[in-house]
Formats: structure tokens, C-alpha cells, sequence
């Protein structure tokens, strides 16, 4: 069920000492303030600089005058964030912020042992990810959304306002008289995002009012289920061995051959393949009973092929 912002602060109960990650926009403005009132001298900040826009230094001067005025230490860090050709310029950003993450976890951060950080992604932030992810055809773990905690290179996040509206974030700032930035590119309808966020969230208001609270619930039975299949996945791959032996793949369904692979592929290499790639790739390991039968298909950002009685991964750009 969505809640208040002063509720979702009331319940949100990190380890400290807490990092904010800062961009100073309205969301992150409020949740940094309610940490650091409720945390005095506990709570610190930080702000990515992506240098993508003309606002950037803007942004950047606005931060570090807010948290001064808060006292609370700010960290920025600057980081390249454009994206390749034929990449999401959210997911390069996304990418970008997470590694200047823990880069400040493990640098700036190490004596006064930071290892939690807060982000304040919200409800609206939420459906608007389970819709992209339906849009894209996504399986389980895109269907999941986002997780309201998560541990990544020894750091754990925390988004603690998943269930809040972003309107009633900006209600809480503006009944204090809290100033914020607007970042311009959120009303770029030229992002799939801020088209969903502009069309089709006023559509869904009007027509299933409760429809946070029902998409966040199918969300969580989706990440219910994944986590099952992770179990079932680490299972399987201590049959199968590692690298994956075909003739111990073949023993499995053709389900169970899917999801072992790419638990595989995953966990061993960062590796998500396509779905047409994967089902080729089953379709390959189906018919490969004799001794010369080669496997060499593109998988992911690099090849799958058969060495031997296993199946192997490797990119040959890493090799060079």
C-alpha cells in the first residue's frame, strides 16, 4: 500500500552512517533533509556530476550551497555520462552513477565507514519502471521493478520511498519552504519514461485509481516467483557443473535448461542474452548428441561454444 513521506521516514531504519545520493531535485531534496533532521551528524551526500547538460554546474552549485546550509558533508563526483551508440542514455547514466558509488564508498568514504546509501526513487518512479519493462517484454526479473533494498559490491541500497507518491514528496517540501531544482531533460517526451510519466500515468489515475498499490503487488509476486527460479537455477548449475556440462544441461527440461543458463551467464560472466539468442542456444545443446557437434552462437556481448564435453562463454574483444 502507498504512505505518507513522513511515514515512509518514520520506518526507514539504515545502518549508519547513512549517504544520500543528492542530485537536488525535489525527491532526493526531501529525503536528504528528512535523514539528516532525523540523524543529525550521521548523514552525508553525494552528488553525481554526469556532465551531459548545460545545467550540470548549476545543479552542482545548488547542491553544495543546500547541504552547506543543512551542514551536512557533500561529496561530488564526476563521471563521463554518455552513452555508446545503440545504448540507453538511462541505462549508461544509471551505470555511471553506481560505479561513482562505490568508488566513494570505498575512496572518500572508507575512514568514516559508509556502507549504506540511500536513493530516493518513489512509487511513480516504480510503475513507471514495471511499465517499461512490460513494454520491452520483459521476464521476472524486469516484471520485479525495483527492489527496496539490494547489496552491490559490499554496499547496501536502500529506497526507502517506493511507496510514497511523488506528489506527496513535493506536498512535504513544499509545506517546509524547501527550494529545488528541475532538472529540464524530465519533461523531454523524447525519453520513453517522461512520455509514460506524462501520458500514461494521468490515463491510469483516471481510470484504476488504486493502480500503485495493485501494479506494486504484482510486481512483488514477480520477484516473489524469480526468487524461486534462483533457487531452483543455483541448484541446477551445482548438477551441471562449472563450465555447464551439455550431456548434464540435456538431462534438464527445456524450462530448467533456460533458466540455468542464464543464471549462468549472469552470475559467472554479467551476461544477459536475448531471448532469441538463448532459445537458439537450447535448440543448439537439443541436437548436440554427437562428438563433433559444434556450438558457436553469439550470446549476450560475446560467443557461447562448446570446448569439449562443456559449454563455454568468452568475449573475444576482452581477449585482445
Amino acid at each position: 500500500m502507498t504512505t505518507t513521506f513522513a511515514e515512509a521516514i518514520s520506518t526507514f531504519s539504515p545502518v549508519l552512517p547513512l549517504a544520500v545520493a543528492f542530485s537536488g531535485g525535489a525527491d532526493s531534496t526531501a529525503l536528504l533533509l528528512a535523514c539528516a533532521e532525523k540523524w543529525p551528524g550521521q548523514v552525508h551526500a553525494v552528488h553525481i556530476h554526469h556532465g551531459v547538460q548545460a545545467a550540470a554546474d548549476d545543479f552542482e552549485r545548488h547542491c553544495r550551497a543546500f547541504c552547506a546550509q543543512l551542514d551536512v558533508p557533500l561529496t561530488v563526483r564526476r563521471v563521463d555520462g554518455r552513452h555508446a551508440s545503440g545504448d540507453s542514455p538511462e541505462d549508461a547514466a544509471r551505470r555511471a552513477r553506481y560505479k561513482a558509488f562505490e568508488a566513494v564508498a570505498l575512496e572518500e568514504y572508507a575512514q568514516v565507514a559508509i556502507k549504506n546509501i540511500a536513493i530516493a526513487q518513489h512509487a511513480d518512479d516504480q510503475i513507471e519502471t514495471l511499465l517499461l519493462a512490460l513494454s520491452r517484454g520483459s521476464g521476472l526479473p524486469g516484471l520485479s521493478a525495483m527492489p527496496s533494498t539490494w547489496e552491490r559490491a559490499a554496499i547496501t541500497y536502500h529506497r526507502p520511498l517506493l511507496r510514497v507518491r511523488a506528489a506527496d514528496i513535493r506536498a512535504w517540501l513544499a509545506s517546509r519552504g524547501v527550494a529545488f531544482v528541475e532538472d529540464p531533460t524530465n519533461v523531454d517526451e523524447h525519453f520513453t519514461r517522461n512520455r509514460i510519466r506524462a501520458r500514461l500515468l494521468p490515463a491510469l489515475e483516471a481510470t484504476f485509481p488504486q493502480f500503485r498499490d495493485t501494479f506494486a503487488r504484482s510486481a512483488a509476486h514477480a520477484a516473489q516467483a524469480q526468487a524461486v527460479l534462483l533457487d531452483v537455477a543455483r541448484e541446477d548449475l551445482a548438477l551441471i557443473g562449472m563450465p555447464p556440462v551439455i550431456t548434464q544441461i540435456q538431462r534438464l527440461s527445456r524450462p530448467r535448461q533456460a533458466n540455468v543458463l542464464r543464471h549462468w551467464l549472469k552470475a559467472a560472466y554479467d551476461e544477459v542474452p536475448s531471448a532469441a539468442q538463448l532459445a537458439e542456444l537450447l535448440d543448439q545443446i537439443a541436437v548436440c548428441t554427437t562428438r563433433g557437434h559444434q556450438i558457436r552462437i553469439k550470446v549476450g556481448t560475446g560467443f557461447a561454444e562448446r570446448r569439449g564435453p562443456a559449454l563455454h562463454w568468452y568475449n573475444p574483444l576482452v581477449l585482445l
